[in-house]
């Protein structure tokens, strides 16, 4: 599977996940391991990853990760509410 970049990154939604984290005043520690509770293995190098930019985010990882930050996926993809 070709993974595609988007101006250098290989996702939209890395800098609003770590916003989103920080507003719940979260570590990467202690999200990733919420997000694994839920059945998603998520450490907290992989997570550093999807914040900077240098990981591919699937579905149900951002599903996962918007319902525990409670923020959208729209908000996470785009920025808007």
């Amino acid at each position: 599977m070709k993974i595609y970049e988007f101006n250098g990154r290989k996702n939209i939604c890395g800098e609003r996940i770590k916003e989103a984290r920080k507003a719940k005043r979260l570590t990467q520690t202690d999200l990733s391991a919420q997000i694994q509770t839920r059945g998603i293995f998520m450490d907290q190098i992989s997570l550093s990853r999807i914040e900077n930019g240098a990981r591919f985010v699937s579905d149900f990882e951002l599903k996962c990760i918007s319902e525990l930050l409670d923020c959208s996926i729209y908000w996470l993809l785009t920025g808007k509410k």
